[in-house]
């Protein structure tokens, strides 16, 4: 069973349900719409499922949020072998890169299966529990680690130059990093120019990826260096070989990137070309249409075609159904739209230099993203909250290689005034919401759109194949 599996149970997925579907029948604006942040794990060491694992590990649970330190400790974060007895060992949480450590007194036992849980005693600083107890499972093998960790990539790369003033510094390391050895001197970005330490904040991403946000603009063509030193180790206490990664600005800052032009796919809340389908109770505002299928291509939504023959409606709609077989002029004005939509995938997926590449390692769960371009030749998973702050001209362009899934009751919350109607998901296969998902901006999908029992939509479904209701809210922006 994996991570997530256990993560939702079944009590836990009906009430979240329940309360998302209950938020969007209250109305208000799409931000309104957007739930407060639950605390939540959003990535551990060891992984969930892994095996092979090193008998002389610490495991490292990595939240969205940060915790009251008393909650977090012996009683609350547990780990036990199959047939022992639960470990003993020390707990510690670091409130600067919200994460707990579990130290055991000693080697855990070759070949044996563990669990980790943190159980609903841990509460964030607002003294909200986390929803569920999270549980990760992973199989030790029978050596020890020995190996040091080394650094795989970073963003900027050694000798990169042009680099972005406002640059966010990552680095990804070959296993999981000890958050407790992440300092700003194991970790310290400097201006060769008069040796000056850079001043700003560091993120553990996750276990094998930390990011560095300079407080202020970097100088206007002008040397810098990171050092990572050896105080820097992995989860069994092997030292980092020291490394330096120097790149040079130039005069750009990076600003919101231009919105993408949905030309008249904006016209329809939900667009598909191959089908749109219900099951229960859903409602949706705004337009939908299918071409080049035909009416028929429209199921769930008992739905009666108007005198002219030009559109059908819906008691599940607000706002008309449109197919490809309707009375004229409506095949060739959704011709045009689904052009368009095309045509938006194709510019949004063709921008050049993104703010963030392979952000997380496609695990953003728990992050606060600025407006930007993100870009990841992988998939995207969502196992908490994400939050994009921003002002209402500001926009975010994310392009995803694979698939987007948000997990059961996350949401992409909207702050600082954001507008879903400013945020492209170009995803190149599917886009999956599971049940009370709730989810902020356009979808501009390659393969389908499948939103899971009480999920919300508060956007566009823009699909070059189908999209599958399951009793959603589906909210055009902008109304």
């Amino acid at each position: 069973m994996s991570i997530l599996q256990k993560y939702s149970k079944s009590i836990t997925v009906l009430f979240l349900s329940m309360f998302y579907i209950t938020l969007a029948a209250c109305g208000g604006s799409s931000n309104s719409k957007a739930p407060v942040a639950l605390p939540a794990v959003t990535s551990t060491a060891p992984a969930d499922a892994a095996t092979g694992v090193a008998t002389n590990i610490t495991v490292v649970a990595v939240f969205n949020s940060e915790m009251r330190l008393a909650t977090v400790n012996q009683s609350s974060f547990t780990l036990q072998g199959t047939g022992e007895t639960a470990i003993v060992g020390g707990v510690e949480y670091n409130a600067n890169t919200r994460t707990a450590t579990l130290t055991p007194n000693g080697n855990l036992t070759p070949s044996t299966e563990y669990t980790a849980t943190i159980s609903t005693a841990a509460r964030d600083l607002a003294g909200v529990a986390l929803p569920a107890d999270f549980e990760w499972i992973f199989t030790t093998g029978i050596a020890e680690d020995a190996v040091a960790p080394t650094v795989i990539s970073s963003n900027p790369a050694d000798l990169e130059v042009d680099v972005l003033r406002n640059v966010k510094v990552g680095v990804y390391f070959s296993e999981a990093i000890d958050p407790a050895t992440l300092t700003a001197t194991s970790f310290e970005l400097k201006a060769v120019a008069g040796d000056a330490v850079v001043s700003g904040s560091l993120r553990y991403v996750n276990p094998t990826t930390v990011v560095f946000s300079p407080s202020n603009l970097l100088g206007d063509t002008e040397d810098y260096v990171l050092s990572l030193s050896a105080d820097l180790t992995d989860l069994a206490g092997n030292s980092l070989t020291p490394v330096t990664i120097g790149f040079t600005t130039g005069a750009d800052v990076s600003a919101s990137p231009g919105s993408v032009d949905l030309g008249s796919a904006e016209n329809y809340v939900i667009l598909a070309k191959t089908g749109i389908s219900t099951t229960g109770t859903t409602h949706i505002t705004g337009d939908i249409a299918v071409s080049p299928e035909f009416l028929t291509a429209i199921t769930g939504f008992s739905e009666t075609l108007a005198p002219a023959g030009t559109f059908a409606t819906s008691s599940f709609v607000t706002g008309s159904l449109f197919a490809a077989d309707m009375t004229s002029p409506t095949p060739i004005t959704l011709t045009t739209a689904v052009s368009d939509m095309e045509l938006a995938y194709t510019d949004a997926a063709g921008r050049v230099d993104p703010d963030f590449n392979e952000l997380g390692a496609g695990e953003i769960g728990g992050l606060t993203l600025d407006p930007g371009l993100y870009k990841w030749g992988t998939g995207v998973l969502v196992s908490s909250d994400v939050t994009l702050n921003g002002s209402a001209s500001d926009v975010w362009i994310f392009q995803i290689a694979q698939n987007l899934k948000l997990e059961d009751g996350r949401a992409i919350i909207l702050t600082g005034g954001a507008l879903p109607e400013n945020v492209f998901w170009q995803v190149g296969g599917e886009v999956t919401l599971q049940p009370g998902a709730t989810f902020n901006g356009i979808v501009l999908s390659q393969t389908g759109v499948v939103l899971k029992a009480g999920a919300t939509l508060n956007g566009r479904a823009l699909a070059q194949t189908a999209v599958t209701l399951i009793s959603n809210s589906v909210n055009e922006p902008g109304l």
